[in-house]
């Protein structure tokens, strides 16, 4: 009788499938079978102590009758004759009835009593946990809110320095010229007054203040960015504790109030020393108040502070320089304008007496020429060249035939002849 051979037992040569697909095949399927014997396996220990493993040679009932042996009641004789039944030594739950005493059960399923306080322990953390996540979010995103508006007043300040600082510098400007003019001066007016040395202090007051605005322009930068690598780093914990109550529709501001703590609404206050409302909880690195919160939240405050002081330095110092500036420009110009009305005054005071040179030098020059004719008129004609013969051009006659001495008057013919 010819016998049939399965899909698996054929020969090799008559397979038309690969050796390695099918050792593939095998392993998936050994590992499959042995992952269901380990299943059930797991199963059936879950339900039972570790002790109650029955011994596989024995018979069902005698390995129970055998387990259940030691939880029987003990007989003992007394000295009178009688008898008396005491439950085992040890902890269990004595059956009097039953005349049993079982040791305590110790389950790896838990009971459904278990199972629904374990589940009602387990949502009261769930709160508890969104509760105490609500309020550390709560404090950073303040905290948050409150170093963007120190970075806002920062950049404010900025640029009114920034303003005052491009003034110094105009200043600056306007005194390297003004030195530069004075040096067109003529030669003998180039004599140092006061004029120049209060031009040279004010260069010195200018550069001091300079230097002092630019030291504060610096120390703001650098402040700014640590305010605002703070406040990305508070978004960012914020944003992570906000994951597990964005289903709660509660404001934060709502939580802060109700925690009745100052120093969390407003981190730039000290806290008090007896706490009146919630106390800060201890950090935990799995919990919601990590040691990276509360080294965030110490960052903050201190940055604030310091923020705090910075701007009120910085506008103080504005403040001072802006008076100071117009101050030392008020005292140039009064001295630049007095050197100017000196200046005035002695050319006014020049050109009188320009004017009066000049009187005298005419006055001289008509007296010398009179002088000179009179001496000529004293001493009288030399020559005969020095008699000049003049004649009066008004006369009608003149007038009427030609306007120069010619041949037809009767002067030109005497004269003439």
């Amino acid at each position: 009788m010819p016998v049939m051979l399965s899909q698996a037992e054929r020969p090799p040569a008559t397979r038309v499938g690969a050796a390695a697909w099918r050792e593939a095949a095998q392993a998936a399927s050994r590992r499959a079978h042995q992952l269901t014997e380990r299943c059930g396996r797991e199963a059936v220990t879950m339900w039972q102590p570790k002790d109650s493993t029955l011994d596989p040679h024995l018979a069902p009932h005698l390995g129970r009758a055998a387990y259940v042996q030691p939880w029987r009641f003990r007989v003992e004789m007394l000295r009178s004759g009688g008898t008396v039944e005491k439950p085992p030594p040890g902890e269990g739950v004595t059956l009097w009835r039953s005349k049993m005493k079982p040791p305590a059960w110790h389950a790896r399923l838990p009971l459904p009593l278990h199972r629904d306080a374990r589940a009602q322990r387990t949502a009261e953390l769930v709160y508890a946990h969104a509760r105490g996540a609500r309020l550390t979010a709560a404090r950073l995103g303040r905290a948050q809110s409150q170093i963007n508006a120190q970075l806002r007043l920062l950049l404010r300040q900025r640029q009114a320095t920034d303003r005052r600082l491009a003034q110094v510098r105009k200043g600056l400007l306007v005194n390297r010229q003004s030195v530069k003019l004075r040096g067109y001066r003529p030669k003998c007016e180039k004599i140092p007054d006061k004029a120049d040395s209060m031009l040279t202090w004010e260069k010195d007051e200018l550069k001091a203040m300079k230097r002092k605005m630019e030291e504060d322009m610096e120390k703001s930068e650098a402040l700014l960015k640590a305010l605002a690598a703070c406040r990305d780093s508070l978004g960012f914990y914020c944003q992570e504790r906000l994951q597990a109550v964005e289903l709660m529709n509660q404001p934060l501001d709502k939580v802060l109030e109700q925690a009745g703590r100052h120093s969390w609404v407003d981190i730039s206050r000290p806290p008090t020393p007896r706490t009146q409302g919630q106390k800060t909880p201890p950090t935990d690195p799995i919990g919601i108040y990590t040691p990276e919160c509360a080294a965030v939240l110490s960052e903050a405050k201190q940055l604030l502070m310091e923020s705090k002081d910075t701007l009120a330095e910085m506008a103080k110092n504005e403040l001072d320089i802006r008076g100071q500036q117009q101050q030392i420009s008020d005292r140039v110009c009064s001295t630049l304008s007095q050197k100017m009305r000196e200046t005035l005054e002695l050319k006014e005071r020049l050109n009188m007496t320009l004017g009066l040179m000049r009187g005298t030098i005419h006055q001289c020059t008509k007296f010398n020429q009179e002088m000179y004719v009179t001496r000529g008129l004293i001493k009288g004609p030399l020559l005969a060249s020095h008699l000049e013969a003049r004649e009066k051009l008004n006369r009608p006659l003149v007038r009427m035939y030609q306007k120069h001495v010619g041949t037809q008057l009767p002067e030109a013919a005497l004269l003439a002849q």
